[in-house]
């Protein structure tokens, strides 16, 4: 398990257990704030623009991934070319050689739902994250 991961567990756990060891009985108690696990949804979009029959999106995945952004090109439904920028270079190219002329829907159902390590996303379920917002 992932260190920062049990670390932050632990730390919620123990907010959790002092804070209602010290609530007199019949006193409220006072709202307990929560660290969110990271499960890869705050991904963004920058840029979604159509020029000449062709949809450009540029996105910045999640944190918790190695990526930095995501550059799709759309012709249709149909994957024309994905570039990723930092992260893993060689899985990243192959990503888009891959996925070069498969359909939007193709790609999620193939790409969505891997995971890296013990994270709870990738590089590909980001790509398919992003493929299906659109």
């Amino acid at each position: 398990m992932n260190l920062k991961f049990l670390a932050a567990i632990i730390m919620a756990a123990t907010i959790s257990t002092v804070s209602q060891a010290q609530t007199p009985q019949g006193a409220k108690a006072p709202e307990e704030k929560t660290t969110a696990v990271n499960d890869g949804s705050d991904f963004t979009i920058e840029k979604d623009e159509t020029i000449d029959g062709v949809r450009y999106v540029t996105a910045v995945p999640s944190k918790i991934v190695c990526s930095v952004r995501i550059d799709i090109q759309l012709k249709g439904e149909v994957i024309d070319s994905v570039a990723y920028t930092k992260g893993c270079n060689g899985n990243a190219k192959g990503i888009g050689a891959l996925i070069k002329g498969m359909t939007v829907d193709e790609a999620i159902s193939r790409l969505k739902g891997i995971t890296c390590g013990k994270r709870p996303t990738s590089c590909p379920d980001q790509l398919a994250k992003v493929l299906e917002k659109l």
